[in-house]
């Protein structure tokens, strides 16, 4: 199998010309590093080239890599069902920099874009609908970024009196607990509330 995408990797490299900065196989798996700019033209010649015929873009998800200077990877999945073989395609953007859209080339890639954007904050150029896909429209923040607080900023719950959805700051119900990690079969080092009950006079 690596042979084959060996051969498929250079191929690619070759059609791509200065597009393509850098191809890798790992797992079985290949991957392709490309610029930002170029990525329209280059999923246009993956998928209408007899040579490849990447006609499915399965999915594009987003990377956060928080002390990266351009901290954001965009991931592509494309399948060949000519080849019988997928290939991942990333570009790098940070977080003022936005990235071309290609929904032009796959309509498909409307939600997925849209997604991206939702969780990481990752803005498409030419989107013809870019907006919130998952979470409400008030919501601050993206929350798949890794800077952003594991509580949230906000809960969101129906208030059964005012009959209207409530926004409120978020509260924890109880204190961080410190675990120790010991195994509960084995028994603690320690008595647990409610074990003096199970003593036996």
């Amino acid at each position: 199998m690596d042979e084959t995408l060996k051969d498929l990797a250079e191929y690619i490299a070759a059609a791509g010309g200065n597009a393509v900065d850098s191809w890798t196989i790992e797992h079985d798996e290949l991957t392709i590093a490309v610029a930002a700019t170029d990525i329209v033209p280059f999923l246009r010649l993956l998928r209408d080239d007899a040579r490849f015929g990447f006609v499915n873009l399965t999915d594009i998800c987003g990377v956060d890599w928080p002390s990266r200077e351009k901290r954001f990877d965009v991931v592509y999945h494309l399948l060949s069902p000519r080849q019988n073989v997928r290939v991942r395609v990333k570009i790098m953007t940070d977080e003022m920099t936005s990235v071309p859209s290609v929904t032009s080339v796959f309509a498909g890639a409307d939600w997925f874009e849209r997604e991206v954007y939702d969780l990481y904050g990752v803005l498409f150029t030419d989107h013809p609908d870019l907006r919130r896909i998952l979470t409400d429209y008030g919501f601050d923040g993206h929350p798949l970024r890794k800077d952003f607080p594991l509580t949230g900023f906000v809960e969101i719950r129906y208030d059964d009196e005012q009959k209207r959805v409530v926004y409120e700051p978020v509260r924890l119900a109880q204190a961080f607990r410190d675990f120790d990690f010991l195994s509960p079969w084995e028994g603690t080092e320690y008595e647990l509330p409610g074990d003096e009950k199970a003593k036996t006079s």
